[in-house]
This record gives structure tokens, sequence and C-alpha cells, in this order.
């Protein structure tokens, strides 16, 4: 069996800073460890490789220079002429992402990480007019950094935006001058009263915090107003309650609900609306696919359909 070898991919659009985290990695973090490695360049940006550096830590660079170029025989031959035992590649962002994760790689490369450096300062801008490639860019990301961000930036949004594309990712913020912004993320809603009333403005925001910190929420009451859905072949005692939500368009909208274990869940219409008091108990659930929260109901009104039906992330 060929011994593995890591293979880490970098995304983002140029001058994201792509080339600066993969030399804070190899320089600063003394990820090389001595172990021959290669970085694979597909693009050059603003900021350019030491290579006397990358001399010192074992490593060497060759550039791709166009997609047409970027095929498995090219990275067979790469693999054949350095022997690397780990691999950078600093992937394009104007690509195709397909290409590289649909890729046969050389024998033995594996993806172990895939992170995405983003300007927090043009991701807006990039979300707004370029979308289907911004999000290419994070979507199968492990990690995903926003740079150049101040106190002054909207943590929150940038947050809910990413998690909306890509649930799993782990999300860092770096400021203009390389450290890393650890404050905690303040909530729209106070999470220690004791019954967490939650309007529509807030339900998404809720939705999201509580299922990747359900933790916190264990034991906690909260009262949002939510759409049921209740269908027949819906096993008995369980419903979900939530919320159509939209990101930014009409095609991002999906419904975002909990697991409810109800016994008069037969009571209750499905596509009914409902004021909904429930208690949170944090436990498995298959629907999950692991522990999350699920509301245990105190108390349910029936309810007048919202003017507008739909809540948003941002």
């Amino acid at each position: 069996m060929a011994e593995e070898i890591p293979v880490y991919l970098f995304t983002g659009f140029m001058d994201s800073g792509k080339t600066t985290l993969v030399q804070e990695t190899l320089f600063e973090n003394e990820f090389a460890n001595g172990s021959k490695g290669l970085i694979i360049m597909c693009e050059d940006g603003e900021k350019e490789y030491d290579k006397q550096k990358l001399d010192s830590v074992n490593f060497k660079i060759v550039s791709i220079d166009s997609e047409e170029e970027f095929t498995e025989e090219k990275l067979n031959e790469l693999n054949m002429q350095y022997l690397p035992e780990q691999v950078f590649i600093e992937y394009n962002g104007t690509w195709g992402i397909d290409k590289i994760l649909e890729a046969d790689l050389p024998k033995g490369w594996v993806i172990v990480q895939s992170l995405a450096t983003v300007d927090s300062t043009t991701f807006d801008l990039y979300m707004n007019n370029m979308r289907a490639m911004m999000q290419e860019q994070v979507f199968q990301s492990d990690v995903v950094i926003f740079n150049r961000t101040d106190d002054d930036t909207d943590r929150g949004h940038l947050r809910r935006t990413i998690k909306n594309i890509n649930r799993k990712a782990q999300i860092v913020y770096e400021r203009k001058d390389g450290t890393i912004d650890e404050r905690p993320e303040e909530l729209p809603f106070d999470i220690n009263q004791d019954v967490i009333e939650l309007s529509d403005a807030d339900y998404a925001i809720w939705y999201m915090d509580a299922m990747e910190n359900y933790k916190k929420y264990d034991g906690k009451i909260v009262k949002f107003l939510g759409l049921v859905y209740n269908p027949s072949k819906l096993r008995k005692g369980v419903m979900v309650p939530g919320r159509f939500a939209m990101t930014c368009c009409i095609e991002d909208v999906q419904f975002i609900g909990f697991k409810c274990k109800y016994e008069k869940e037969d009571t209750i219409p499905h596509k009914s609306w409902i004021n909904i008091t429930a208690k949170i108990r944090v436990e498995f659930a298959k629907e999950y696919k692991g522990k999350g929260p699920v509301l245990y109901p105190i108390e349910i009104e029936p309810a007048e359909k919202p003017a507008d039906e739909l809540v948003y992330f941002s």
C-alpha cells in the first residue's frame, strides 16, 4: 500500500491572502518538519514566495499557469519529478473547484484539509456580483479564514452567510495586523432570560447558533412563531416546527426546523402556524446524525400566518 501523501488545498480569489497563509503555515508554525514538500501555485498574486526560505524547509515550488494545464497527467508528472511527502496547492480562484475535487490525484495523494481565505472587505461585493464563484471557494472548505477584519467588521453576518453555504466549516477572523480575533460573537437575543422570546428577525440566527452550539441551550426555554411540518408519514409523537429561511435570493429558500417530541402531535395540522413555548433538551437524534436540540412543548397556541413567511440569516 502506498504511503499517504497529505495534500492541503488553499482556495480563494486572488489577493485574498492564500500565499501569506501558506508561508505562515510553513515558516511560523514549523509545519514542514524537514519532510520533502511541494507547493503548486496556480496564480500569481501580489505576494511572492521567498524561495530561499522554502529551500530551508525542503520545499520546492512550481507554477501551473492555466486551467487547461492543470491535468491529472501534469500532477503525476510533478509527483514523479519531485517525489513530495506533502503537497500544498494554491488553487486559482477563477477555476472550477470540481476540477481538483474530482480529479484522480497521483497515487498516495489525499486532500486532508481544505482552507479558504476571504478578504472581509470585499466579501459582500463578491457575494452580490459573483455569488456562484464565491460559494465554490468555500462550500467544501474545512476552515474559512476572513482576513483584514477590524472592530467594525460584522462577524455575525460573515459567519451566518458562510454557515448557510457550508455548515461544517470552522471560521477564523484575522485582523489586519495578522492577529486572530477571538472575541465571542454577540447574539441579538438574551439566552439568560427565563424564556428566550425570539422574533422573526432572530429565528434564523438562533437556529444556526442552536444547531452549532446546542450544549449551551440544554434546559433553556424558548418561544417562537413557527410553521409546523407534520405530514402523515412522520412517526407518531414527533413534529417539526420551524420556518422557511432565505439568505439572499428566492433560490436559497430552505425549511429550517427542530425535532419536537409531542404526544398530541396528531392535533397539530401539517403546515399550520403556532406560537410554541418549549424546553430544549440535548439528545441524540438520527435526524441530526448525532446530538442536537430537541423541543419539548410547554405551551402551543394557534397563530396567524405572518405577513412575511420567510426569515433571514442576515
